[in-house]
């Protein structure tokens, strides 16, 4: 199976240079994306190819059911970098509907480590309790709680230091919020763009 993938590897590196013979030189020597793209790690949800962007062209954080909590080094450091560093013009949350993240922090099973990083969305859960629970729909709630998570964690990247110490010294950026469908392959932009410290408040998520 490994050696399909690195043979999968020569044939698109082979494609990419037939294509552009300056591809790969290019990309080494320089990255500047002008979008940061905050999504889940499902393998079904390609960044890159959801909106046909090539290699540099996007810098990707992905973890479980798209997260931005503010106590994650992790993706601090991601955002610090793509702000400070690489100057990103356009920060994308991007959640999915479907989301296996959303539906096991609801379910009430047990699952071990993942049970404490997905506590965030238990939290949006409860706080929207009465609106989920008016959805009589499984599938429809549970796509509804996907928007809802992804617009705390627009609230939750627009809230971070490193972005108002931007705003602060004038540069430009915005946080959208968008949701991919499993099923048709398209993005819903959840209309939650925020780009200056004034927008912050509207978040009511």
């Amino acid at each position: 199976m490994l050696d399909d993938l690195k043979a999968n590897n020569r044939a698109w590196a082979k494609w990419r240079v037939e294509a552009d013979a300056g591809f790969f030189r290019r990309l080494e020597s320089q990255q500047a994306p002008q979008y940061l793209w905050i999504g889940c790690a499902d393998s079904r949800v390609p960044a890159n190819e959801i909106v046909g962007l090539d290699p540099g062209e996007l810098f990707v954080h992905r973890n479980v059911a798209n997260l931005a909590p503010p106590q994650d080094a992790n993706y601090l450091s991601v955002l610090q970098f793509a702000v400070d560093v690489i100057k990103v013009k356009h920060i994308l949350v991007v959640g999915h509907y479907g989301c296996g993240g959303v539906r096991a922090a609801v379910s009430g099973e047990r699952l071990g480590l993942v049970d404490h990083w997905l506590h965030p969305i238990r939290e949006v859960a409860h706080e929207h309790r009465h609106e989920l629970d008016a959805i009589p729909e499984d599938r429809a709630r549970h796509d509804r709680l996907c928007e809802l998570n992804v617009i705390r964690q627009v609230r939750n990247v627009a809230s971070d230091v490193f972005i108002h110490d931007a705003w602060a010294r004038g540069q430009d950026i915005s946080i959208h919020g968008w949701v991919y469908s499993l099923s048709d392959g398209l993005v819903n932009d959840l209309g939650v763009t925020v780009s200056g410290l004034d927008e912050i408040e509207r978040l009511h998520v």
